[in-house]
């Protein structure tokens, strides 16, 4: 298995970020990351500093992956996500992005520190939550533009989605030759919306194993896990996101499962379920169980 160390961070997804280091489709990897607090939250009474370090989401790499070309997907399987000092933290002050409309501006300036163990998040001493870890930002650099690594967009980015965990597969498109994999910004849990701006931020490291799929090409990101499939769209109003998302899953339905894509819309319409990311940039994943999907379809799936 090979090994990226904590290194150089990046805060654009770009084509111009020299390679971390290169791997072969199939490869294993593990990689160290740093939180969206750029490491300037450790202990109770820290805060983020804007001013030493004015951007979030660090990511890791880039991944070069020798055999990926434009048109190509990267399949990225989520082995294990590691709490790698064994603490997360969340600042509430980015809460005023949306949620201060309804409850004020004066939302304090708030650091919470709570230790990771035995498969816990400690946000009080009272009370535990499970660690449910995630990747928030990952995606591959597009062949025009730099997007900074606050937003997301079809390429993945700062998606924020709780899917993109441990035992799942995530499905990126390929933009340019060897894809230029960049990830960062874990999270210890996250509840839908990430509604104060900062989950349970932390530094991890990733164990994951990327494949190239070669002429498989998708528009946006995908996520498929032991039971369900959904796919990911970005923007605003989130109305629109969340129909792109369902569209995208009927087509994935048609294409790779045989489901006809009216028969897919119906099957939806009844059993669609929906995760979302950030709420202020309205990024959402669609997602149904795939025993659903397996029964109402005519074909075995393509995208193993």
């Amino acid at each position: 298995m090979k090994k990226l160390p904590l290194g150089d961070l990046y805060y654009e997804i770009s084509r111009f970020n020299p390679p971390a280091t290169t791997i072969s489709s199939g490869d294993r990897i593990r990689v160290d990351t740093e939180d969206t607090f750029n490491g300037l939250v450790r202990t109770d009474g820290d805060k983020r500093d804007l001013v030493r370090k004015p951007q979030g989401n660090p990511q890791s790499g880039p991944i070069r992956v020798d055999g990926a070309e434009p048109g190509d997907t990267l399949a990225v399987h989520i082995e294990k996500i590691e709490a790698s000092i064994g603490q997360a933290a969340n600042d509430m002050t980015w809460g005023r992005r949306g949620m201060g409309e309804f409850l004020g501006l004066d939302i304090p300036v708030n650091t919470r520190i709570a230790p990771v163990r035995d498969g816990k998040v400690w946000w009080s001493p009272k009370v535990s939550l499970p660690y449910r870890p995630m990747i928030g930002t990952i995606g591959c650099a597009q062949a025009l533009g730099s997007p900074t690594t606050s937003p997301a967009g079809d390429y993945g980015g700062n998606m924020d989605i709780k899917e993109v965990t441990e035992g799942n597969t995530v499905y990126l498109p390929v933009y340019i030759e060897g894809a230029l994999l960049h990830l960062g910004d874990a999270h210890a849990i996250q509840g839908d919306g990430e509604l104060c701006g900062t989950a349970m931020e932390m530094p991890a490291t990733v164990v994951m194993t990327i494949d190239v799929m070669k002429g498989k090409t998708i528009e946006r990101p995908r996520i498929r896990s032991a039971s369900e499939i959904m796919c990911v769209a970005t923007g605003l109003p989130m109305e629109r996101s969340l129909r792109q998302a369902y569209s995208d899953l009927i087509l994935w339905m048609e294409a790779d499962f045989g489901v006809p894509r009216w028969d897919g819309l119906s099957l939806l319409t009844m059993v669609g379920e929906v995760s979302v990311g950030y709420h202020f940039i309205g990024t959402v994943a669609a997602k149904v169980k795939l025993e659903y999907v397996e029964a109402a379809g005519t074909t075995e799936s393509k995208s193993e």
